[in-house]
């Protein structure tokens, strides 16, 4: 088995690194994921938003040659299992491969909450446990193209919660347009 794990700091708040973890794909850093689609969706008496995702994406692993010609391989499938607590401001998911999970076994953890001495930021614990029975070299392959996606998908983050600033915080020059026109009432 092996591990990989990065901590990375966002400078957005919480709201909006959570609010992008729900729109984060399709986006042009990671176009291997085709589509996410809700399982099951519910709220606990707690307070605390769980939901189960369906996540399909292209093969775009780094699989040798000799593998790929004995197994067809087409679309990918993982579940990905979340947490939001809004109260104490954590989202948490699993994701895992359900699609040839007997060969090869990738359990991804990802977690956001406000960094404790800057609430206008958050951050990622990210952490990745790769098994491939009796093949360490292919573990470690795997490993090092999670790294690599890993930055891809902080890519992706600072696209997506930069799409919803645009939404919700006025430009500077819908200010001076705002202005203008009630100067002119």
């Amino acid at each position: 088995m092996k591990f990989w794990e990065s901590v990375h700091t966002f400078n957005h708040p919480w709201s909006f690194v959570s609010s992008g973890h729900w729109r984060k794909y399709p986006n042009p850093f990671n176009p291997a994921v085709l589509s996410t689609d809700i399982v099951e969706r519910n709220v606990t008496p707690e307070g605390t938003l769980r939901t189960t995702r369906l996540l399909t994406m292209n093969t775009e692993f780094p699989i040798p040659s000799w593998a790929s010609s004995m197994i067809n391989i087409g679309r990918l499938h993982a579940i990905e299992h979340s947490e939001v607590n809004p109260e104490q401001q954590t989202l948490k998911f699993v994701s895992q491969n359900i699609t040839f999970c007997s060969i090869l076994t990738i359990k991804e953890t990802i977690t956001y909450r406000p960094d404790p001495t800057d609430s206008e930021k958050t951050i990622m614990e990210q952490n990745a446990e790769i098994s491939v029975p009796s093949m360490s070299f292919v573990e470690k392959t795997i490993a090092s193209t999670i790294a690599t996606n890993s930055q891809k998908g902080r890519e992706a983050m600072e696209w997506v919660v930069d799409k919803i600033k645009e939404e919700f915080l006025p430009t500077p020059a819908a200010c001076e347009e705002a202005s203008r026109q009630s100067s002119s009432v």
